[in-house]
């Protein structure tokens, strides 16, 4: 199959709220002009305030899915999402191409609190996938479990990424949206030196943020931007979408007190 533009795949659960998981992975390539395509890994039930059950794909479905789609179209990057167990998680490791920029949004426990992956499968993904990552994108709290450490400050936010690139990722983006203080802080950790990203803070909490987040880097990726470009392209994405939800909320209490 032939488009006159890329193409991004995500492997990642169904949100049938649609703002999460492969709903908003597939919203985002659109919005970053890619085509998109989805192997799904897990049904949920969940909306935006809560997940309440959660039912992981065969990790033999989840292979076919991968091997079928790869056969038709090559992705121009590849991003994973809840991924929940092992069998999945190896799964993904043998049937993704080694050549395809892979970014691997860790996700393990649900904006709600509801855990989306065991134990087990955490270690599988750091020695399984965490070596193939062009890049991975873990909120605070993931990151403190991945590299085995608490983060209190700024110093500690580098210090885990350069941990977590010591298992074997390119490089890191850590989210600050679970940070405090004013503003929300990404910070990338490469080999050539860190950079930060800065946005006001603003007091909404968000379901799907972190999806969509990686998703558009991993669409802008796919169109051929520098790494910094795609991390700072898919922030003012994001920020853009917080920032006119949070606006249209007030307006909207604004009207209807």
């Amino acid at each position: 199959m032939t488009f006159q533009f890329p193409a991004a795949l995500t492997i990642a659960g169904s949100d049938p709220s649609g703002g999460a998981g492969i709903q908003m992975d597939l919203k985002t390539f659109a919005k970053t002009g890619v085509w998109g395509m989805a192997v799904i890994t897990a049904l949920t039930a969940q909306n935006a305030a809560q997940v309440t059950g959660s039912w992981p794909m065969d990790p033999e479905m989840v292979r076919e899915q991968i091997i079928t789609v790869l056969e038709d179209l090559t992705p121009g990057a590849i991003k994973t999402g809840m991924l929940s167990n092992t069998g999945i998680i190896k799964a993904v490791e043998e049937t993704v191409p080694k050549d395809v920029p892979l970014v691997i949004d860790p996700v393990m426990i649900s904006t709600s609190g509801y855990r989306l992956l065991n134990d087990d499968a955490i270690c599988d993904i750091c020695e399984r996938l965490i070596p193939l990552a062009h890049l991975i994108t873990p909120n605070i709290p993931e990151a403190e479990i991945i590299s085995q450490m608490k983060i209190a400050s700024d110093e500690d936010v580098i210090l885990a990424g350069s941990k977590i690139m010591d298992l074997g990722a390119k490089q890191v983006l850590i989210k600050g949206g679970h940070g405090k203080g004013d503003d929300a802080i990404d910070y990338l950790i490469m080999k050539e030196g860190n950079i930060s990203f800065r946005h006001t803070r603003l007091p909404y909490d968000v379901h799907g943020s972190g999806c969509c987040l990686s998703a558009a880097i991993t669409g802008y990726i796919a169109h051929g931007f520098d790494d910094i470009s795609c991390c700072k392209k898919a922030k003012d994405l994001v920020t853009f979408g917080i920032r006119h939800a949070y606006e249209g909320k007030n307006k909207h209490k604004m009207i209807n007190p």
